[in-house]
């Protein structure tokens, strides 16, 4: 194995489709996109198992905007 190799990055290991069979790979996925492992199982319930269309989906459900965070502080 070439050096190159040894340093690839830990997603390359996690591949295109997460697998919620695989209790380590739901762990590994939490890992890497900082939420929960109950969130990983939601967003593949919500949208498959593409790591893309989960990582875009959890992105999703933690983003707020600025009106958001106005309204939640009484400021509207």
């Amino acid at each position: 194995m070439s050096e190159e190799a040894s340093f690839a990055a830990p997603s390359g290991d996690l591949g295109p489709l997460v697998d919620v069979g695989d209790p380590q790979q739901v762990e590994a996925w939490a890992r890497k996109l900082d939420v929960s492992p109950q969130q990983i199982r939601e967003a593949v319930a919500a949208v498959g198992t593409s790591a893309a269309n989960v990582e875009e989906y959890l992105k999703g459900t933690r983003a707020t905007t600025n009106a958001d965070k106005t309204s939640s502080a009484g400021t509207n």
